[in-house]
């Protein structure tokens, strides 16, 4: 499996076209459905007033943002660019933050980010749980994926949150579950093979007669033709 980019952001509002703008970008890297633990989180100064309603989803002020480099800056654009590369992009009801992003690429002359590198976790869930309310704290709730970090919809939060929805999406419990089975199986098998508790100092006395010893001894030689296996265990 390829590399992906779980992707969030946050912004002044809900329609870049109308003077909106990003103020927040967070994204997380994994590799074959596995968070690698490599991020990019970025504030941004929108260069304009945040209205209240923005503020109180968010927590993010004007005051705050004031200051932090825009998003032209290239330790915003060309750091995000890199981070991204050709990679797709996951994202909660996509088409938001990919209108946004894309917007603020084309004020700035770069290219868009084309929408079939976006894979959005919003129609997945509607797929998967058709009827139902989708939105990531339901479904953060429907996984059992704990809230408790999450006081405000920061976008690093957020893109945590939704990295380990999208895991579950694609069966990520069932994955765990086939990798610790693995896992065990192979710590078994290695035990198996070890003496784990050293000699025992006060031996056991055989359960089984001379004559039961020979005839196993005659089975290995004759019809198993390997004992092997059995020397490893002091047979």
């Amino acid at each position: 499996m390829a590399r992906e980019i779980v992707l969030d952001t946050e912004t002044t509002g809900f329609e870049p076209t109308q003077g909106h703008r990003l103020v927040e970008i967070a994204c997380l890297e994994i590799d074959d459905f596995i968070p690698t633990g490599r991020s990019f989180h970025t504030y941004i100064d929108p260069c304009r007033d945040m209205p209240p309603d923005a503020e109180r989803v968010h927590g993010l002020s004007g005051a705050f943002l004031r200051g932090k480099p825009r998003f032209e800056h290239p330790e915003v654009v060309d750091a995000f660019l890199e981070f991204c590369g050709d990679a797709p992009l996951i994202a909660h009801n996509a088409a938001f933050d990919r209108n946004f992003i894309n917007h603020e690429l084309g004020v700035v002359n770069r290219h868009p980010l084309h929408e079939s590198r976006w894979i959005d976790t919003l129609g997945l869930a509607r797929v998967r749980f058709p009827g139902m309310h989708n939105s990531l704290d339901a479904l953060c709730k429907r996984f059992k994926i704990s809230l408790s970090e999450r006081e405000k919809h920061g976008a690093l939060v957020d893109a945590k949150l939704l990295a380990a929805v999208y895991l579950e999406l694609k069966g990520g419990r069932e994955r765990r579950l086939e990798l610790t089975s693995s896992v065990a199986m192979a710590a078994a098998v290695h035990a198996a093979t070890r003496n784990e508790y050293g000699v025992r100092p006060r031996p056991l006395a055989p359960r089984s007669t001379d004559e039961e010893r020979q005839i196993h001894a005659s089975f290995i030689r004759d019809v198993v033709k390997s004992d092997d296996l059995w020397k490893k265990f002091g047979v």
